[in-house]
């Protein structure tokens, strides 16, 4: 009788095989290629020979790659300040990892910096650390102007937003910048999430976390036109958490509005500065009154601004000079001569996957958009992690029921995985909501007991299982909803019970084992529909080979494994026929 209501269970499993990943590629010749129009600044992590912790001592032991910088490496050495690098050697980060090294100099030195490197590699502290000590930096320097100043007036109190995809990420970036604490236990800065019904912050907080669909909600120009020119004026740095995400699908309109709306205001500090000297020091209450008023024609034209391959071909001399007497400004002109103005804040895009190959994918926008941004890459940025022991499991209608308890179980038995915490955590993902549900009643009916966590699922019950997930351990049934950007320290087990749909999904899964120098374990079950895939997967990974050229979302490696078995049964049956006629 079990037996049969386990069986049941897997018929959603079965009855439709999962999309197949796309074919993986060594594709990085658009991002180093001298001859490139973009004028893009690499930094390419070098392999260090000294650890900082065992961890990584024992990496090196094993043969494997490494997560930690150089011994001789210190977070002061990187340019941050002694009162910075207190707060994390508190919080339990003595030692920065490569990604973080090449990071935190990059925007240090204000300049627009691209992050593309692999999960679990420390990128949230590298954008994070960096924006908060030249937050802290800043403060003092106000404080000292005000202080020296005889009129008593000081500059605009400097902020940083960063966008998130989701609610989760948002709660994920404030508590770690929260985390960051000084001598007297107290955060260094204050971070605030602006996300759902929340309101705007009464608190003028220097770190605002949103979702994109939440900001432009709360600095809508035709209800909050005062309090959208205050924020966008303040903002000096601006992250974006998982980029790739963000440039893609539903979010692109909101975000690269929200790039119009910060850009439109640097044109108006600069042009209110004539160009000249630091124009984001401009104070609010010496605005130009023509800045505060817009016509129906400029909310459009701000609105609506896109970055297209025409752009490039505007004019550069266009007159954008005050209306003579009546000190207003064509604004209209203004986004023509985007080349010329002052820049006043600094753009950061972190991602763990971030495509470049066709004009629409997220690398390619970037490039385009920020020409002279820095690119910091990780080692093995779209490749497979040599810290991953990978199991492949080919399943029938029959066996996956079995198997899938068997991976579960050999997880917990393993012993290639081990944590200072002595508890076994394992994820397993599965395609689809109903999926998730029917792999939780096997596992439940086997005795195993197991959370749940997917988009049917609410926001409270979601941080619930994130929270007893990371204090108790055990089994996560999950969707995608738990690949992307949520850290769980020391996750050991990855299963996959439905193998992944895309590239990325593939990445962001075996990304949430092997994280920050640790190893961990992934197992891939599959079945006949996608035995090509797996082979595919296989075979990068042997070849060392980064999964690069499938990341186009409107094409997939499935319906290229479909053609090739296409053109391969009209093959097989021209010959049949051949042999038949002979």
């Amino acid at each position: 009788m079990m037996l049969h209501r386990l069986t049941a269970t897997t018929m959603f499993l079965s009855s439709s095989p999962p999309k197949l990943l796309s074919q993986l590629r060594h594709s990085y010749s658009v991002l180093s290629n001298p001859s490139s129009p973009a004028r893009i600044s690499l930094i390419w992590l070098n392999h260090p020979r000294r650890f900082a912790t065992a961890a990584a001592a024992a990496a090196a032991a094993k043969g494997g790659d490494t997560f930690f910088a150089e011994e001789n490496v210190s977070w002061t050495s990187l340019g941050l300040s002694d009162k910075v690098s207190q707060a994390l050697f508190n919080a339990g980060l003595g030692q920065p990892s490569l990604v973080q090294a090449a990071c935190i100099p990059s925007i240090l030195s204000g300049k627009d910096v691209i992050v593309a490197a692999e999960t679990g590699s420390g990128k949230t502290h590298s954008f994070l650390v960096p924006i908060i000590d030249k937050l802290c930096n800043g403060q003092e320097e106000s404080g000292n102007a005000a202080e020296d100043s005889d009129q008593g007036v000081s500059s605009v109190r400097k902020i940083s937003l960063v966008l998130c995809p989701n609610v989760t990420l948002c709660d994920q970036v404030v508590r770690m910048a929260n985390g960051l604490c000084g001598e007297n236990g107290e955060p260094l800065l204050r971070a605030t999430s602006l996300c759902g019904r929340q309101g705007w912050p009464v608190n003028d907080p220097d770190i605002v976390v949103s979702t994109p669909a939440a900001l432009l909600n709360n600095i809508d120009p035709n209800k909050y036109k005062f309090r959208r020119m205050e924020f966008t004026r303040r903002v000096k740095y601006v992250v974006f958490d998982e980029a790739d995400m963000l440039l893609n699908g539903g979010y692109q309109n909101k975000v690269i509005r929200l790039i119009n709306f910060l850009r439109f205001d640097e044109k108006l500090l600069s042009r209110s500065n004539g160009s000249n000297g630091s124009a984001s020091e401009l104070p609010l209450d010496l605005e130009s009154e023509s800045s505060l008023h817009f016509s129906s024609e400029d909310e459009e034209d701000i609105e609506t601004e896109a970055v297209s391959e025409d752009e490039e071909n505007f004019e550069d001399d266009v007159d954008d000079s005050p209306e003579a007497g009546t000190g207003k400004v064509k604004y209209r002109d203004w986004r023509r001569v985007r080349k010329t103005y002052t820049r006043s804040k600094q753009y950061i895009f972190v991602a763990a996957t971030l495509p470049s190959n066709g004009k629409r994918t997220a690398g390619a926008v970037l490039k385009k958009m920020f020409t002279d941004a820095i690119w910091v890459n990780g080692n093995y940025l779209h490749c497979h992690n040599p810290r991953l022991k990978q199991r492949w499991i080919e399943t029938t209608f029959d066996t996956q029921v079995d198997e899938l308890i068997k991976a579960v179980n050999h997880g917990f038995k393993s012993r290639s995985v081990e944590y200072d915490s002595g508890q076994c955590r394992t994820m397993v993902f599965a395609n689809t909501v109903d999926a998730v549900e029917s792999v939780a009643k096997i596992l439940t009916s086997a005795g195993i007991e197991c959370y749940l966590y997917h988009k049917d699922c609410s926001l409270e019950d979601r941080a619930k299982t994130l929270v007893d997930f990371q204090e108790k351990g055990g089994i996560l049934v999950c969707t995608d909803a738990a690949a992307r950007g949520i850290d769980i320290p020391n996750v050991s087990h990855v299963i996959q019970a439905d193998f992944a749909t895309s590239a990325v999904d593939f990445i962001h899964r075996v990304g949430r084992t092997a994280r920050a120098g640790q190893y961990g374990l992934v197992t891939s079950m599959y079945n006949e529909s996608n035995r090509d895939l797996v082979a595919a997967v296989r075979r990068s990974g042997e070849l060392d080979m980064p999964v690069e050229t499938a990341f186009s979302r409107k094409r997939s490696f499935r319906n290229k494994i479909k053609k090739r078995a296409a053109l391969k049964r009209i093959t097989d049956s021209s010959a049949a026929e051949k042999r038949a006629l002979a």
